[in-house]
């Protein structure tokens, strides 16, 4: 019996010493869905030494937000001949909310921290534009800093997570590069359902102090089934999340719909152009793609993010927002234009647990 134990047990020893066999990559060159660790939360409060010395965090100008309110976040672009206007102060704002003049409670630019969500169509058309952005995803992402997160999906009809957010810019890379790829996700483009899925997989993740923003590059094509812009504006708002798109060459905003008893207004065509302005973002045409994703990147960065405390308002309720420069700002850059989300819908509650900005000392 001894010679028997001793090659079970050799037979044992070798199994456990071999490589664990690899998942098959699937069929049509998509990749399996990444899964990272969660990179750390950055600080929700200022550091010792600021709130010692009782002197303000980095970039930040405006009194004490006090956390167990819920914060309404206003992602602003400031663009003075084109080009983003960097440098500018809470006091250069004038934010209001149903044409009431709110108190500027929180205020940041370069110093926060980014999310930023690409999702990319695939369809046919698109596979030009994919290849340039891929040519230049090692050097656009490198303008991202280490505290920054990046995800990147793919979508035509179906939508799927090659990378999951992630502080790993290098799996970004891969994930861009992959992209140009047949990845097998079905005929068609499936704008507004892909963004609402995005939006889903935002509601799963922890709370982030800092701005989201949602680049999409796409055609603009394809037509929607029950699933209004309205609805979209919603869902990307209820994450304070910015969508910015960039589009083929010569895309245009869809033509009104008709009206009329005749007209079936459960088909909707694709709008990003209505996304992107009822969320506060802009819209760069592509003529070069991956000179226009570096560019999309840095204007992202120079955005503003102005801080209110939300009314307290029955649940749902949409309340307007007006976001403008200050008289002496206005006078000083009279063709500057402002572009901000009109509006919030109302949580009809206080969230302890939402993320919040740093505290900023007095």
């Amino acid at each position: 019996m001894r010679p028997v134990f001793v090659l079970m047990f050799a037979a044992m020893a070798a199994a456990a010493q071999s490589p664990a066999p690899q998942p098959p990559r699937p069929t049509g060159g998509g990749w399996r869905k990444v899964e990272t660790p969660k990179p750390a939360q950055p600080p929700l409060e200022a550091t010792p030494k600021a709130a010692e010395a009782g002197k303000p965090v980095e970039g930040a100008d405006t009194p004490t937000f006090k956390a167990g309110t819920t914060l309404v976040r206003v992602d602003v672009q400031v663009v003075n001949n084109k080009q983003p206007l960097p440098g500018l102060k809470s006091s250069d704002f004038v934010l209001k909310e149903e044409g009431v003049e709110r108190q500027i409670e929180y205020f940041g630019q370069e110093s926060e921290p980014l999310q930023v969500l690409l999702l990319l169509d695939v369809s046919g058309s698109m596979g030009k534009l994919l290849r340039e952005m891929a040519m230049v995803a090692q050097e656009a992402l490198s303008s991202l800093k280490p505290e920054d997160q990046i995800a990147v999906a793919l979508f035509s009809r179906r939508v799927e997570f090659t990378q999951e957010l992630t502080g790993e810019k290098r799996l970004a890379v891969v994930a861009l590069q992959d992209a140009p790829m047949d990845h097998n996700l079905g005929a068609g483009t499936a704008i507004n359902d892909s963004i609402l899925q995005v939006t889903d997989y935002l509601k799963q993740q922890p709370p982030f102090a800092g701005r989201r923003a949602l680049i999409i590059l796409t055609d603009n094509g394809g037509v929607h089934y029950q699933l209004p812009d309205e609805k979209v504006v919603r869902a990307l708002s209820e994450n304070d999340t910015v969508l910015n798109a960039i589009v083929a060459p010569g895309t245009k905003p869809p033509p009104a719909l008709p009206k009329g008893a005749d007209v079936n207004t459960d088909f909707t065509p694709a709008n990003v152009f209505r996304l992107a302005e009822d969320t506060g973002g802009e819209v760069l045409r592509a003529d070069k793609a991956g000179a226009r994703f570096q560019e999309m990147l840095e204007r992202i960065r120079n955005r503003y993010s102005l801080g209110i405390t939300a009314t307290a308002a029955p649940e749902g309720t949409f309340r307007k927002l007006q976001v403008e420069l200050s008289a002496d700002t206005r006078r000083r850059y009279p063709k500057a234009e402002v572009h901000a989300r009109p509006g919030y819908y109302a949580q009809g509650r206080t969230d302890s647990a939402q993320a919040q900005p740093p505290v900023v000392q007095q």
